[in-house]
């Protein structure tokens, strides 16, 4: 176990220090262009970035750590002193289980509640000093606020908080009720309202009998404020694993449909941290016997299992995104076939 995480913990910080100076030299005119404080650069940047690029390679380096000191073991001899000695295959998997056990404990806590902190200082650092405002594009805007309550606008302000050609209907049994049409609402930051302008509201009874009032303004509360039109998908990387869970639902609710980034990140959350079960278990599998090419062949051998790993992943996301596959079955389906790999392979090195 010392071996183990102690070869992963280097790894890992020798991976991150690489990549910030990396970072800094691809970001350095974007902080000079919009003059980005040092003090921001280092506290609310990249001190948040070390978590999740940390997260983001957890899996491919524990794997790499199990190949390289595994095949070292395995060069020594020691491999075939511990099993000569009366330890089985299975007593000797423990302490790899266990130390993937605290990595993947570790990889699923920093997934799920403490990237999404870091994420808030760090993506409001990108969005201010990197990729600058965020206007919503989307028009035709459809969402369902409550079980029979619809509302359309035409378009977004994310600037000015207003929404052109505004729309609400009330539908019950089947039948429209009440709609009310405005030339545009706005949010009040202080009375925390929506105000509608020019509007006016058709409402029809039972019997038919229609009913229309007109206004200049007026104030309302909806269940939708305005943060919910300004939320990129990275934003969802603030969240933590309960707000999350709590915007999709409440996105479905509103009739959206292109949730599938969403669902991916959240299911992403747990299958991420599961693989590092299965990278130990193929990692120990092919650097436990000893071999003329040695740690090198062990190295390419593991490297090019992982890569292809991280593919197969990659391929199902897009099928995922683009809605021919359910999200949770696009994301667990490369550990579930990854882990019969696995089982094949622990196998035959059991023999």
């Amino acid at each position: 176990m010392r071996k183990f995480l102690g070869t992963f913990f280097l790894s890992i910080t020798l991976i991150l220090s690489i990549s910030i100076v990396f970072d800094i030299s691809e970001h350095v005119d974007d902080f000079i262009d919009n003059d980005a404080p040092l003090r921001a650069i280092i506290f609310d940047f990249y001190l948040n970035w070390i978590p999740y690029f940390a997260n983001l390679f957890i899996g491919l380096f524990t794997f790499i750590s199990v190949i390289f000191f595994t095949s070292k073991m395995a060069s020594n001899s020691e491999i075939i002193g511990i099993l000569a000695g009366g330890i089985t295959y299975r007593r000797m998997m423990r302490p790899y289980i266990a130390s993937a056990l605290i990595i993947a404990s570790l990889s699923w806590v920093l997934g799920n509640f403490v990237i999404p902190h870091s994420n808030i200082k760090m993506l409001d650092f990108k969005n201010k000093y990197i990729k600058g405002k965020y206007y919503n594009t989307e028009t035709n805007i459809h969402k369902q606020l409550n079980p029979g309550v619809y509302m359309y606008m035409s378009r977004y302000n994310v600037n000015t908080d207003t929404g052109h050609r505004f729309a609400l209907e009330k539908i019950e049994d089947n039948k429209l009720v009440s709609k009310l049409v405005s030339q545009y609402i706005r949010w009040d930051n202080k009375k925390e309202k929506w105000t509608i302008h020019d509007y006016y509201i058709r409402d029809i009874a039972a019997d038919g009998k229609e009913t229309l009032t007109f206004g200049k303004k007026i104030d309302t509360t909806l269940s939708i404020v305005p943060k919910e039109f300004k939320t990129r998908v990275n934003e969802a990387e603030k969240m933590n694993l309960f707000q999350l869970k709590k915007f999709i639902d409440n996105q479905k609710l509103r009739g959206v449909s292109n949730l599938e980034e969403y669902q991916i990140m959240q299911h992403e959350r747990t299958s991420g941290p599961f693989s590092t079960f299965i990278l130990t278990i193929i990692g120990v599998a092919l650097a436990s016997r000893k071999t003329r090419g040695g740690i090198g062949i062990h190295i390419a051998l593991g490297l090019l299992l992982s890569f292809s790993y991280i593919m197969f992943m990659q391929v199902t996301k897009v099928f995922a995104v683009s809605g021919s596959t359910d999200p949770f079955i696009a994301v667990w389906i490369p550990n579930v076939v990854y882990s019969i790999i696995a089982f094949i392979l622990y196998r035959w090195a059991s023999k």
